[in-house]
Order: C-alpha cells, then sequence, then structure tokens
C-alpha cells in the first residue's frame, strides 16, 4: 500500500492548472456551479498519486474503506470563464478517526485572486458495512504527515477562512 516516511516532509498541497472547457459552462460562459465539483475532485485525483503515491483503489483493496461525501461548503466569489487557464489548490485541512476535511481553492492562472473555495468533509466508510469506520494507522500516520497547517478548522468558519485566504492572495500581489 503506501509506507509513510517519518524523515521525509510531505508537500502539504496539491496543484493543477487547469483549463475551462466549452462543455462546462452556461450560456453566460461561466463555469456551470455543479461542474467546480467535478473540476476539484479531478484535479485532487489526479495529484495525489503523483505527489503522495496513493491510489484510491489501493487505499479500498487494503483497508476495505473509503472516503465518502458527506457534505460541502463552497463560495462562488467570481466566475470561472470559458477558455480560462485556473489553478487548483487542495489541502487536507482536518481529520479525526473517521473524517476528512478537504479545502479546494480555484484561482485565476496566476493565482492573484480567489475564484471559487470549497471545504468537502468526508466521512471514511468501510466497503462491506457501508458504515462510518475508524482510520487504520497507516492511514492515519498518511493523514498526518499531509495535513496542511495553520488552518482553525470549525465548520461554522467556513466564511471567516474565505475571508483569510482571499486577504492573503491580495497580500502576494
Amino acid at each position: 500500500m503506501f509506507i509513510i516516511d517519518p524523515n521525509f516532509n510531505y508537500p502539504k498541497e496539491t496543484e493543477s492548472r487547469v483549463l475551462i472547457r466549452f462543455q462546462d459552462c452556461d450560456p453566460l460562459r461561466h463555469l456551470n456551479n455543479a461542474k467546480y465539483f467535478d473540476y476539484f475532485f479531478n484535479a485532487r485525483e489526479d495529484q495525489v498519486p503523483k505527489i503522495y503515491g496513493v491510489e484510491m483503489r489501493e487505499i479500498i483493496k487494503s483497508f476495505d474503506a473509503v472516503w465518502v461525501v458527506y457534505n460541502h461548503h463552497i463560495a462562488y466569489i467570481k466566475p470561472a470563464n470559458m477558455a480560462e487557464w485556473v489553478r487548483i489548490v487542495s489541502r487536507v485541512i482536518w481529520y479525526n478517526k473517521n473524517t476528512l476535511v478537504v479545502e479546494y481553492c480555484m484561482f485565476d492562472d496566476s493565482k492573484s485572486y480567489l475564484k471559487t473555495m470549497m471545504w468537502t468533509t468526508f466521512k471514511y466508510v468501510g466497503m462491506d458495512t457501508s458504515r462510518t469506520v475508524e482510520h487504520s494507522e497507516e492511514v492515519e500516520a498518511y493523514l498526518k504527515a499531509i495535513l496542511y497547517p495553520g488552518v482553525e478548522y470549525h465548520s461554522a468558519k467556513f466564511d471567516e477562512r474565505v475571508y483569510q485566504v482571499k486577504n492573503e492572495t491580495r497580500s502576494i500581489f
């Protein structure tokens, strides 16, 4: 499966450069609101194996469990437009014994402003029971190694986090 090297400093976020496709846009040439989910999930699914060497099918096979979506918090700040290149950043910002929260941010190509931000909560579910199960020690070590530091997670603080990321982005440029 995967082995965490305690002496290696794992990247704490993934990043992809993505083109907004015509077929995913509404008549105003903006990315359809429902399509943001596809872009976020696909970007993370493409990057996690490259950066961490972990394939979802390996987790399912090794632990007979998988993360399933429990809920989302999303803020649409600026539209993503047809044929525009964007940057998608994702990071694990919180976890406990059976839950995981991933933060997704879509920026313009130069990362000078935030377009959309989403928190997705995943529950770790057993394949045979369809019920929540606890992370194994190996999965827990993986989550600890990739946890993005410094985010004070609480589901009620989503709007505060959006404001914080927007301001951090502005101060860079």
